[in-house]
């Protein structure tokens, strides 16, 4: 999955929101948590991490690059 970045950055939970991998905020924030969530190939924990350009994630088995 692509992610096209319209500002310098977004936060992460906000970007799993977005893109509808979850049904809440809230369980975006559970899931980043609970360590389920690589950013370029390393857990991220950070509910608030600014994803930016060239960032890729992992979020169970889906992979968004972020352009």
């Amino acid at each position: 999955m692509i992610y096209e970045l319209k500002d310098e950055y977004i936060e992460l939970y906000k970007l799993i929101k977005f893109l509808d991998l979850v049904d809440s905020g809230a369980d975006a924030k559970m899931i980043v948590a609970d360590a389920h969530v690589k950013r370029n190939g390393e857990i991220e924990m950070r509910k608030r991490a600014k994803i930016r350009k060239g960032d890729k994630l992992e979020v169970g088995d889906v992979i968004i690059e972020v352009v």
